[in-house]
């Protein structure tokens, strides 16, 4: 019996010895984790076994990226091995990578405050002190809320001032301008660390140190005053005599500091009077500050000079009598001009008496001027920017250029006085300095009237080789008064000789001559017989209409005769006739005109004009009553709504034809109520009610819309400019409902789940997009496509693909139309390619697998980034398409939304039998991922896989200009 219990009990507890380990011990799990940075940091280090090593393991380190949560560790690391290194060359590269580890994002520094001023208070070599500063001043920059860690940094600053070492100063005193404040007043040790000193504020313990003996903690000084200026923090006025001090100082970056720092406290303290050294008499601060400024222009560092002459430029506030003295080189003393001995000799001349020779010293002045005790400030500004336009340095040059441009257009009389100045420069020997010269007397026009010397002054530069010095000279002579009839003769004449060495300067020229004539009428009246070569008796031949130099003359007259009702009269009958020939071809360069006895003629162009110059507000009027009419359509299959959107978008594109003010609005609510109404054609009844097989042809229609939409919203989305989020929402919008349509008839139209099932997740993961993107726009989409999609959201990702068809069928059909309101103004990005023009017969020929350069000069507008997204296509008869990338260099910015690109593209190809032609156009290069609404990039250390791809990877590009054709013949070569 015994034995037989033994035996039961025995397998009774090996059942359960072996359910236990079934029962009670878990699976392992496995877990994967990034290696730690601060572990192999203090492997390498311990194996370093000297200090070569050492640096070599922290110069390894600091390229590997390290994560937030890893940097407390990693500093731990590097501060125990701090302790223990003795080289200071190691030590100091701790300290700098100290600095550089409380920089990374999510990691907060000041757990590592008192570690940095633990070691600060125990180390002795001054580089090294100096480095830990550094990395103070980076802690305090990334905590600019937490005022104790401020204040604390404050006071190790002030512990440290009294340095021997320059670099230590230095840094003591960039940390008391990036984080001093001056309402709260410092106290600042004494050297033995016992006594106290009285309280003081930031302004006046850095103002210490501007006549320290190391000219670089000066700069230092002079610097954090300064950047406690750019805190925001207004700087005491007892500052601006020790400022001007430092004017006079032996080293240059000492006295770069100083003017500007003179600057600033004379734009904060403009009307404040100080005292004149040399005399008992006042001034403003601001004069004061413009004469030492202006003394500064002849510096002996050219990097000086450059910078006080730009400084000039923006001190609007001061006196005109200061403002005149930098154009007189006379010598100036007590505000009383001295005669020069020429002038004195001339009196004398006249009054007959003469220095007989016996008398001593009988023609002397009369006033004796003692040279040590001329007024400082009027010395000072005298011919201040006579000496920077005739300074060696062209950078000096262009800095007085553009100084005198800023304080002429706030000064007309100023404006007149520096005339001769500025076009003195166009004869500069630097094509920088003359095309800066020529732009600053392009701002000032408005001031000025040329007179006939200073125009042909003007006029000589024509004959320059440079392209860009032409056009701006045009430019400016297009907005420029000149004074008699000789002078439009002058320029008339000289632009003619210009479009005779330059054929390429067509364009220019006449635009030139157009803007001239519109502001010279009455001038332009007394030589238009002259100019036409009329005679009262007889007749004279008639001009080739085919000659430019005819055409350019034509131009200046017909624009002359806007305003001059008188000047038609003396026309002769091929006159108006090449006046209607122009009227049509250069509709751009020549007016209106009414002309008297032509009324059967001008009927159309009247009309047109009406319409054209009609208010602005009543073409907004119509605009906005166009949009409001499309608006009460409720859905895309409404009756009658096809004739409704084809009748409006024909208005809006003749409104955008005769308004040009609105030309981008109006071209904008077309092409988008053109994609909607190939959507509503698209989704016809009798296209869904049929069976496959019986609709190919409606199928491949609906294709075609679908892709044809596409291509409208990425035009909608890169090609207009001023756009806000509510509308790329709203085209972003009628992407997903192209899409969309692209899915149903893929599905209706291929066998299968399978290609459907990754067009299906692709889609859906475009409308998370979309929610993601636009959350903030989603109030404004009700009953819209979009928002029913994200309603069933849940319904669509369980669904199988067949059924996410059918919804989103049934939803594309019901879904709302979207009202667009428009922003302010829109701009509509355009090119027009100038040369090639297109027009000759003659083919450029070249031997077959060479090449030649053909000359591509093409104005663009409104386009944003053009040096990025600008693309030349040439596009051969053999279907062979190549795309340029012009240089940034070839980009030229004329005026604001204007873009001149001047390059020349290599054309090669294979033999020809015979010429053929070529098309050239312009092309806007666009990417989604450049969208400024992009979904944020992750960072540089998170891995990108398994995110979606959403549409963000889509390039492409938009004709921007029509084609051009040229000629060309590739020939065989010869053997």
């Amino acid at each position: 019996m015994a034995a037989h219990l033994k035996k039961r009990v025995y397998e009774e507890f090996s059942k359960v010895v072996q359910q236990q380990p079934h029962e009670e011990v878990p699976a392992k799990k496995l877990r994967l984790t990034k290696p730690s940075k601060s572990a192999a940091l203090h492997i390498d280090l311990c194996k370093a076994t000297n200090p070569t090593d050492a640096l070599q393991y922290l110069l390894s380190f600091a390229r590997k990226p390290v994560e937030a949560e890893s940097v407390e560790g990693v500093v731990r690391i590097l501060l125990e091995h701090y302790y223990k290194e003795v080289d200071n060359s190691v030590r100091l590269k701790i300290a700098s990578l100290l600095g550089l580890l409380s920089k990374t994002p999510g990691f907060s520094p000041d757990c590592i405050v008192d570690d940095v001023i633990s070691t600060l208070n125990n180390d002795k070599s001054n580089q090294v002190l100096a480095q830990l500063l550094d990395t103070l001043l980076v802690i305090g920059t990334q905590l600019p809320e937490n005022t104790a860690v401020t204040q604390r940094l404050i006071e190790v600053a002030c512990k440290h001032l009294n340095s021997t070492y320059f670099g230590v100063r230095n840094k003591c005193l960039q940390l008391l301008g990036c984080l001093g404040t001056v309402d709260k007043p410092l106290t600042k040790e004494s050297e033995a660390g016992t006594s106290v000193a009285p309280l003081r504020d930031v302004q006046s313990l850095i103002s210490d140190y501007f006549s320290d003996q190391d000219p670089r903690v000066r700069t230092a000084s002079i610097k954090a005053m300064l950047q406690l200026h750019e805190r925001g923090m207004k700087l005491q006025q007892t500052a601006y005599s020790q400022a001007c001090k430092l004017l006079n100082d032996d080293y240059e970056q000492v006295r770069s500091a100083a003017v500007q720092m003179v600057w600033v406290l004379s734009q904060l303290y403009p009307e404040s009077i100080v005292p004149i050294p040399s005399s008992n008499e006042e001034i403003r601060l601001i004069d004061d500050s413009f004469g030492k400024i202006c003394h500064m222009v002849s510096d002996g560092s050219w990097m000086v000079r450059v910078q006080a002459a730009k400084l000039l430029g923006s001190m609007q506030q001061v006196s005109p009598h200061f403002l005149e003295q930098t154009l007189d080189k006379k010598l100036m003393s007590d505000l009383r001009r001295k005669r020069t001995a020429h002038e004195r000799a001339k009196e004398l001349y006249a009054s007959g008496e003469f220095s007989s020779g016996r008398k001593w010293a009988d023609d002397a002045p009369k006033e004796k001027v003692d040279t040590s005790g001329v007024n400082l400030i009027d010395s000072g500004a005298c011919g201040a920017f006579v000496h920077g336009l005739e300074d060696e340095m062209y950078e000096v040059r262009i800095a007085a250029v553009e100084a005198l441009c800023s304080l002429a257009q706030s000064s007309p009389s100023f404006a007149e006085k520096c005339l001769d100045f500025l076009v003195d420069m166009f004869n500069d020997e630097i094509e920088e300095v003359r095309l800066q010269s020529i732009h600053a007397l392009r701002q000032i026009s408005t001031h000025i009237t040329l007179r006939e010397d200073q125009l042909d002054t003007v006029l000589a530069v024509l004959e320059d080789s440079s392209r860009d010095i032409r056009e701006a000279l045009h430019e400016l002579l297009c907005y420029t008064n000149v004074s008699t009839k000789e002078c439009i003769q002058l320029a008339l004449l000289e632009l003619l000789k210009n479009l005779t060495k330059y054929p390429t300067d067509r364009n220019s020229v006449w635009k030139c001559l157009k803007f001239l004539g519109a502001r010279h009428p009455t001038l332009v009246l007394p030589s238009v017989p002259e100019l036409l070569s009329t005679h009262p008796y007889f007749d004279t031949p008639e001009p080739d209409m085919d000659d430019p130099a005819y055409i350019a003359v034509l131009v200046l007259v017909f624009n002359a005769a806007k305003s001059c009702p008188t000047m038609p009269a003396l026309f002769s009958d091929h006159t108006f006739r090449h006046y209607a020939y122009l009227r049509d071809s250069l509709s751009h360069l020549v007016p209106h005109l009414r002309l008297p006895g032509r009324k059967q003629t001008a009927v159309l162009g009247s009309e047109l004009s009406e319409v054209g110059s009609g208010s602005l507000e009543s073409a907004q009027q119509f605009l906005q009553e166009s949009l409001a009419r499309v608006s009460t359509l409720q859905n895309l299959d409404s009756p009658g709504a096809q004739d409704l959107l084809d009748f409006t978008i024909r208005d809006l594109q003749r409104l955008g034809e005769l308004q040009t003010e609105l030309a981008g609005s109006a071209d904008f609510c077309a092409t988008y109520l053109h994609c909607q109404l190939l959507l509503m054609k698209a989704l016809q009844e009798k296209l869904w009610n049929m069976a496959v097989p019986l609709c190919l042809k409606q199928n491949a229609m609906a294709s075609t819309a679908a892709q044809q939409i596409l291509e409208e919203t990425y035009k909608l989305e890169f090609l207009y400019s001023g756009l806000e989020t509510r509308q790329v929402a709203t085209i972003h919008n009628v992407r997903l409902q192209a899409k969309a349509l692209q899915l149903i008839l893929t599905a209706r139209t291929k066998r299968g789940v399978e290609p459907l099932i990754g067009l299906c997740e692709k889609f859906l993961q475009e409308v998370e997009s979309f929610q993601r993107l636009f959350m903030t726009e989603l109030p404004h989409f009700q009953d819209s496509f979009v928002e029913k999609l994200l309603e069933l959201m849940p319904r669509l990702v369980a669904c199988k693909p067949l059924d996410l068809v059918k919804i989103l069928q049934t939803t594309l059909r019901q879904s709302r139309f979207i009202h667009l309101k428009l922003p302010e103004q829109i701009h509509r990005a355009s090119a027009t390619i100038i040369e090639p023009t297109g027009e000759s017969d003659n083919p450029l020929r070249f031997t077959s697998g060479l090449v030649v350069a053909l000359d591509i000069d093409a104005t663009l507008e409104h386009i944003q980034d053009p040096q990025t997204t600008v693309k030349v296509q040439v596009l051969y008869p053999d279907g062979q398409s190549h795309i340029i990338h012009p240089k940034p260099g070839d980009f030229r910015t004329p005026g604001p939304g204007r873009v001149r690109l001047i390059t020349q593209v290599y054309l090669s190809h294979s033999a020809w039998t015979e010429p053929c032609q070529i098309e050239v156009r312009l092309l806007l290069a666009y990417s989604s991922s450049s969208s400024k609404l992009a979904a944020p990039k992750p960072a540089w250390n998170e891995s990108t896989e398994g995110l979606p791809t959403s549409e963000s990877s889509v390039e492409g590009t938009i004709n921007l200009s029509k084609p051009v054709k040229v000629f060309i013949m590739p020939k065989p070569a010869r053997r």
